[in-house]
Order: structure tokens, then sequence, then C-alpha cells
């Protein structure tokens, strides 16, 4: 059902882009644009910010390089936090401005696997390439559920990531309490969103191979404000460990808070996608552990990508001497969409593609060519047919209250690379 009204709710964005399309921003001098449409306000300050300076800072280098013959880069950044938190609809209304802008070869974006239900309906239907450095729902990317996103042009891929779909974030979330944190049982709490639901069910299923038993499954929505009594009635089973599937924005960083006054939940320990894993220290805006304090300890979780950069990478320095603090868990992650998209331009502009739809057709083919390789801050980077990074990630993280002088932050635990069994 979820994915249903979504595919409705395409149908009518895709009426209001035929409407605003004739109507076209920008395009004009020697200025090229790089769209980013990420969460960038409220309690997602944590997510959006450091993943859109990530952006800011290729195309601040890519300019300095002059690698553009010709052309400066420039970014159109787009907002879809509503009331602080992300929001579908209005990731579809910026994805409409960013279509619209016939300066824009190419996206970074979105943060969230909700926005991007609604938003890739759009950007296929105005050839704009998209590049998410975090999204991880298994059905943006893979078919049959992947074609209801790309109605008018379901042959031309124009979506791609370069996180690791849930198919292995899940999985990988659960081999990891049930072998590192050694938990054989666990409460599992969902926040009833797209990303939450299926990172949930991965996860559910992996722990359940693994000898491991679910005592309880709930969800909330980030409407809730009051989660003890869901961790009270969980209680009586006594979990080894929590699972929660979701985001801190949509609820989960106050959902650890809560649970933390509960018997049987003081100490246990808790795990979560990068949704909770969010990298950022203590008083970061929205963080999970500004949002938790003290209730963050003993707290695991999962990114979506890789931690330890190519030897001789200077991307921690500059991007700490450029921001004046260390990368958040995609920063990296979306200088390397941003450098894939970088690179069609370069293609582009040598092979006299300037006309900007011409321009913007080639960055998409050239995202997705068979055989195309692409060097980026995070290492060579190459697409399957489907969209998704050929060697995907696992970053595994656990907070330290300590760390920061003492406001806390997230310790780099290990990485794995996976092959997805899913993948086609």
């Amino acid at each position: 059902m979820r994915l249903t009204r979504v595919g409705a709710f395409a149908v009518i964005a895709l009426v209001a882009f035929s409407a605003c399309s004739s109507t076209p921003q920008g395009g004009g001098g020697n200025t090229i644009k790089i769209g980013t449409e990420l969460p960038m306000s409220g309690a997602e300050t944590a997510n959006g910010e450091p993943t859109a300076n990530g952006v800011k800072l290729a195309i601040k280098q890519s300019n300095a390089k002059k690698e553009i013959t010709g052309y400066t880069l420039d970014i159109n950044v787009q907002d879809d936090a509503v009331n602080g938190a992300h929001d579908p609809q209005q990731g579809a209304t910026n994805m409409h401005t960013l279509v619209a802008d016939t300066s824009v070869a190419g996206v970074v974006g979105p943060f969230n696997s909700s926005v991007a239900q609604s938003e890739i309906p759009i950007s296929n239907a105005g050839g704009l390439l998209q590049c998410s450095p975090a999204n991880t729902n298994t059905g943006l990317t893979y078919p049959p559920d992947a074609l209801q996103y790309r109605p008018n042009n379901p042959t031309k891929i124009n979506y791609i990531r370069l996180a690791a779909p849930d198919s292995i974030q899940g999985p990988a979330g659960a081999d990891y309490v049930f072998n590192d944190l050694k938990a054989k049982t666990v409460y599992i709490l969902d926040d009833t969103e797209t990303f939450g639901v299926g990172v949930g069910d991965s996860f559910a299923a992996q722990f359940k191979k693994d000898g491991g038993t679910i005592t309880k499954r709930d969800s909330a929505p980030k409407s809730t404000t009051d989660y003890t009594p869901l961790f009270t009635a969980a209680a009586a089973a006594k979990p080894d460990a929590v699972y929660l599937a979701g985001t801190t924005p949509t609820g989960m960083g106050l959902a650890l808070k809560q649970a933390r006054t509960v018997a049987g939940f003081e100490t246990i320990p808790f795990m979560g996608p990068d949704g909770v894993a969010d990298l950022g220290p203590g008083g970061t805006t929205g963080a999970t552990i500004t949002v938790a304090g003290a209730a963050a300890h003993d707290v695991h979780g999962t990114v979506a990508g890789i931690h330890d950069l190519p030897s001789g990478s200077t991307f921690v320095a500059d991007y700490t001497a450029e921001f004046g603090k260390a990368p958040g868990a995609y920063s990296a992650i979306a200088y390397a969409c941003a450098q894939v998209i970088i690179a069609g331009i370069k293609s582009a502009v040598a092979a006299g593609k300037t006309d900007p739809a011409a321009l913007r057709e080639a960055v998409r083919a050239n995202s997705v060519a068979a055989g195309n390789k692409f060097d980026t801050v995070i290492g060579p980077v190459s697409f399957d047919k489907n969209g998704d990074i050929t060697t995907p990630y696992m970053s595994f993280y656990k907070t330290d209250l300590t760390a920061n002088g003492g406001k806390g932050g997230w310790v780099y635990v290990k990485q794995q690379a996976f092959t997805d069994p899913n993948a086609s």
C-alpha cells in the first residue's frame, strides 16, 4: 500500500512538471550548476548540512583546478525539511525547481528514501541525473519496484546511488548484533517510513536466519511524543538488544532517550542504521547524541558507505579546513557523487555538447554507461545496470560519550565490502 500511494503521487507530480516545464529558469552565461536536494534545517541539519558541504567542497576544488574549460561550476541548494523533518512533497517541489533550472546538469540527493520515491519520477521525466549518497531503500533501484518511478522513460536510468541498499544494511546490522554484540534476542522499533520499515524488515529476516529471536516489533510514526508505553510492554520479554529502524529526526533519538528510563533497557545495547548513526558529535543540532544525551551510551550503528578513504587522501583535512569541523557520515560520499557529475560535464563540454538539454542528457548517459569508472575521493566507482554502486561498503560505529571533550561522538569500529545477493 505504501508504494501504491507514492505511485499515485508521482503521477500528480508529473502533471505538475508538465505544467511548469515551459518556463525554465537559469541556463545563461558560462555557469553550470550542480543541484543539492537534502534536508538542511531543523532536526535534519546534522544529516543535510555536512552532506551538502561535501558537494560545495567538490565544486570549489574543481573550479580551482579549472576542470571544465570555459565554464564555472555553481550550486543550486534545495531544502526538503518541513518543520524540521524531511518531507517527500517538499522534495517533489524542489525537484521541479531543479528540473526547471536548465543550468543544472545533475543533482546530489536526496538523503531520505521516502523523498526519493517522490522525486525520481520528476527527474526521470526531465532527464536529470540524481546521485544519492545516502538512499538505501532497495526498491528505488531494483526491478520490478523501480519501474514505477520511471513511467515516462522506463529504460533510462537517471537515478544512481553510492550508498549500499537496505538489502545489505539491514542484514549487516543483524550480523553485527548477533555476532559482535552477542545478542540473541532483539526488540525492533520502526518509524513507519519507507526507509525504517524496509531496513527493519531486512534486519529481522537476517537476525532470525542467524539464529536470533525477535521478541517484539512495534511501529510508531514521527508524530509520537511518548515511546515509554511501547518499551514498557516490550520489557517483559527481556530482549538482549534493541534495533531502532528509522532516523533520529523521525523519532528514534527521542525513543532512545525515553527507553533508557524503562526498566530492562537502561544498559543493553541499541543498534540503528545510518539514520541513527549520523556521526554528529554532541551539540550538533538534531544529532542522535544531542537529542538522547546521556542515554546515547552503548549505541551502535551502520553507515551505508566506506569509512577508510584511499591512502594519501586529503579529504578529511580539506573538509575540516574549509568548514571548521570534521566531515559527516556522507560528506565524502556526496563529494564523490559530485565528482561523477563533474566527470560527465567535463566529457560533454569536451564533446561540444553545451546546449543545456544535450549537456544534461550526456551527463546522465555518462554516469550509467557500461564499463565507465570514475576516480573519486572514495576510490574507483562504477554502477551496475540498475544504478547501484558495484562495490558497496558498510561501516560500523559506536558511541563514546567521553569523546570530543566530553560532548560525545561516534567511534569507528570496522568496515566491510559486500556483494549484494539481490542485485540483478
